[in-house]
């Protein structure tokens, strides 16, 4: 793409091709599907990038903008490709429409003057030019580190420091970081707010700490990276339950920090490991309509098999030193579902003693739910339910479909059917995933016409 396919505001370049205006153009020369998926693609797994790059040239104080004109570039991308086409490097083409618009709005300031040798000289380094895009990946990578303990910086309020980060580097937006969150959109909104402001007022450098300082923010950006995992293994809205793209990004970065003198620390490995064991998974998660699959229905030949053993490879890792976090212990218990040969002979004792301790460092009213499912296992259903009436905050989980499809399961194990068929009609009200429905509405369905056998029996 030459320089003058997308000035600053989008404008005509000086080329003939460059002068046609859209409504000019009567067939668009690529599908609309097609387009949608490629920014889609560069949304989720480019933006973060492109911040990040853009973050160290214009300076950390800049990052709103930055985040706006990366925005643009792919809303704009949107609205030209079917009509040019998509460039042959699609990801060059969006950071150079976003480095101009960030250039045309800086230029406008007061200090820019300043500023302006050093943006010019970053601007020209071989890996910001529109050929090698973002082909540096050391660079790059340190950039992205870099952007990830800013987003994590202590001056910034706990919890906002997570969202932040899935906002800037991980391309979340605020209704999928609510709903990690349990909380509200506008809630959210003004967590972010607050955090960018209090990065310009602060100052906060744009640099990857050291010594304790380091340790300290460390743990933010894995819980960051851990909620980013889990969006895609369970995505919370959208059409598909599991969002592999979303997943592999967050390992991809993932690694990235392992690797990193930063962030070579066992529990780094620890989440590593959980991340790959679960991810070994996916080609048994759903069937080949895309509807949910439970665990006991999963053909496990199709598990990977090389990723289970790269994932063991992290847990070993993780065990140097005396530090055991929630992530040793979760990755513990994905080790014994993939080491499982069936169903029937996964070690249910031993992952309700990992629970029992993972519920003593993480109290959260999910994990107690998850470890009444495991207790149901081992101890009968009606314990399984006694478990979930005694969790903590239960009323958080009121508004969660899991809470209410649980019990449905629960229940349902008693031949309480009717009863049963009430909690799940619950569940199918909160899910929004298309097979996560589909796999509610033919639970509710057998368990309302069992209930109605029951009741016709019993008439």
């Amino acid at each position: 793409m030459s320089d003058g396919e997308l000035g600053p505001r989008g404008c005509a370049g000086r080329t003939t091709r460059q002068r046609v205006s859209l409504p000019e153009v009567k067939t668009p020369v690529a599908p609309s599907g097609e387009v949608s998926r490629a920014v889609e693609h560069l949304f989720r797994h480019e933006s973060g990038k492109m911040i990040a790059i853009l973050t160290r040239i214009f300076g950390i104080e800049h990052l709103t903008l930055v985040e706006d004109v990366v925005q643009e570039a792919l809303i704009r991308a949107l609205k030209t490709w079917p009509f040019y086409g998509i460039p042959d490097n699609p990801s060059a083409w969006i950071l150079r429409a976003s480095r101009n618009l960030a250039l045309d709005v800086v230029r406008r300031e007061k200090n820019f003057r300043d500023k302006e040798p050093e943006i010019i000289r970053l601007m020209e380094q071989p890996g910001t030019t529109p050929d090698a895009g973002v082909s540096l990946e050391q660079e790059i990578s340190d950039d992205r580190l870099r952007l990830m303990f800013v987003c994590c910086h202590p001056l910034i309020p706990a919890e906002s420091q997570v969202a932040l980060a899935l906002k800037t580097l991980c391309g979340f937006n605020v209704t999928e970081i609510s709903r990690a969150f349990l909380t509200t959109e506008a809630s959210i909104a003004k967590r972010l707010t607050r955090a960018k402001q209090k990065i310009r007022d602060a100052g906060i450098p744009f640099e990857i700490p050291t010594g304790a300082e380091l340790s300290r923010r460390l743990d933010v950006v894995l819980q960051a990276l851990y909620l980013l995992f889990n969006e895609g293994y369970k995505a919370s809205s959208g059409e598909r339950l599991v969002r592999e793209e979303i997943c592999f990004e967050a390992i991809r970065l993932t690694f990235l920090l392992a690797e990193h003198a930063a962030g070579n620390q066992p529990k780094t490995h620890a989440l590593l490991a959980l991340m790959l064991l679960n991810a070994a998974r996916f080609p048994s998660r759903v069937d080949d309509d895309g509807n949910l699959l439970r665990l006991q229905e999963q053909d496990r030949t199709q598990w990977d098999r090389a990723r289970i053993a790269r994932g063991l490879f992290h847990l070993a890792k993780s065990a140097a030193g005396e530090e055991m976090t929630t992530y040793h212990l979760q990755s513990g218990i994905a080790a014994c579902h993939t080491m499982a040969t069936d169903y029937e002979s996964t070690d249910w004792p031993r992952i309700l003693s990992l629970y029992d301790r993972l519920v003593g460092s993480d109290p959260s009213p999910v994990v107690a739910l998850n470890r009444a499912i495991v207790i149901s296992h081992v101890q009968g259903p009606q314990a399984g339910l006694d478990a979930v009436a005694a969790i903590r905050d239960l009323d958080k989980l009121e508004s969660y479909y899991l809470l209410h499809a649980v019990l449905g399961e629960l229940e349902s194990r008693l031949h309480h059917f009717g009863v049963a068929a009430d909690h799940y009609r619950k569940s199918l009200e909160l899910a929004e995933i298309k097979s996560e429905r589909a796999f509610l509405a033919r639970r509710l369905q057998d368990c309302a016409s069992r209930s109605a056998v029951e009741e016709k029996l019993q008439g």
